[in-house]
């Protein structure tokens, strides 16, 4: 019988206040390791609560070492400021110290989508159902995170709200699993949506708006180091009052819609363009149009389910 993981809500604070002092705390997502360090009070508080479904790890190696600390200079104190940190380098300016899990979070995507190119970064969603993989890829204020979100509280295993991992050598999705950031009305939906919803602070007027963390489920988190094989690709878009529309894409056009949208397509050139030109011949892709999400969800699993069966023969 396998034990429970200690995780990281089980963490008394005073032990992931130590852990954060002292840079030693890993948080495994799945396709990276990142050792976070912390001197801010708040921000153990807040990242207990959206991490705390996470195990407590002891990886001797992280991919990003990074730490959120304090202000310097008289501004520490007239106006208190989070630093972002990366092998002790400061990237981008400070935010406002009470919003240092936001820094945290942007921070961390900013290091991804700069540094993580072993493996092609599609700016999409994943999910998946079993080893079944699902790629949401759609722009900024489409309705992506917020179905995102509703799929994992209905029983979808989450990979990323912000990133596809795709192994270019397997074809494999991977995790990169983070908390979901819901951005202004989607917050309120999210809450709305489901008893067992766990959200973070909500940061007011952000650099993108209203911005909360939704912290991913138990079994997301411990199912985040098994890929998926991607076997369906949705391009989403909310609309209010909208009956819900299902459009199969032309390749060529689904193609252009998911690679030019990663984060480092041009990067790694004929790499990029290969694994891309995979998924797109494997996959069917469909945009969505959708005002409802139960229905928006059911009509993903049906089209999976034809996927499945499409690719078994029946």
């Amino acid at each position: 019988m396998t034990a429970e993981p200690l995780r990281l809500r089980n963490l008394s604070p005073v032990i992931l206040r130590q852990r954060l002092a002292s840079a030693s705390l890993a948080l495994d997502y799945g396709a990276a390791v990142v050792r976070v360090g912390s001197d801010l009070g708040g921000f153990v508080t807040d990242l207990q609560r959206v991490y705390g479904a996470f195990a407590l790890v002891d990886a001797a190696f992280a991919d990003f070492h990074t730490q959120i600390r304090r202000g310097r200079g008289v501004r520490a104190y007239l106006r208190p400021q989070s630093r972002f940190l990366i092998d002790g380098v400061q990237p981008f300016d400070p935010f406002p110290q009470e919003q240092a899990l936001a820094h945290f979070e942007w921070g961390v995507n900013w290091c991804f989508a700069q540094r993580f190119n072993q493996h092609v970064l599609l700016h999409a969603g994943a999910l998946a159902l079993a080893d079944r993989g699902i790629i949401m890829a759609a722009p900024p204020g489409s309705g992506k995170s917020t179905l995102t979100a509703a799929m994992m509280l209905r029983g979808f295993r989450l990979l990323s709200d912000e990133f596809g991992v795709l192994c270019p050598r397997s074809g494999q999705l991977w995790p990169m699993l983070k908390p979901l950031a819901l951005k202004n009305r989607s917050i309120d939906i999210i809450r709305d949506y489901a008893e067992e919803v766990i959200l973070g602070p909500v940061y007011r007027g952000t650099r993108k708006g209203d911005v909360a963390h939704l912290a991913p489920g138990e079994g997301s988190v411990d199912a985040r180091r098994l890929p998926a094989r991607p076997q369906l690709v949705i391009f989403p878009s909310f609309r209010e009052g909208a009956t819900l529309s299902l459009r199969r894409l032309p390749a060529e056009q689904a193609f252009a819609n998911l690679a030019f949208n990663s984060f480092n397509y041009e990067l790694l050139g004929a790499t990029s363009f290969n694994a891309v030109a995979d998924v797109i011949e494997n996959c069917p892709a469909f945009a969505l149009e959708y005002s409802r999400l139960d229905e928006a969800i059911e009509a993903v699993r049906s089209l999976l389910a034809d996927s499945t069966a499409a690719r078994n023969g029946a």
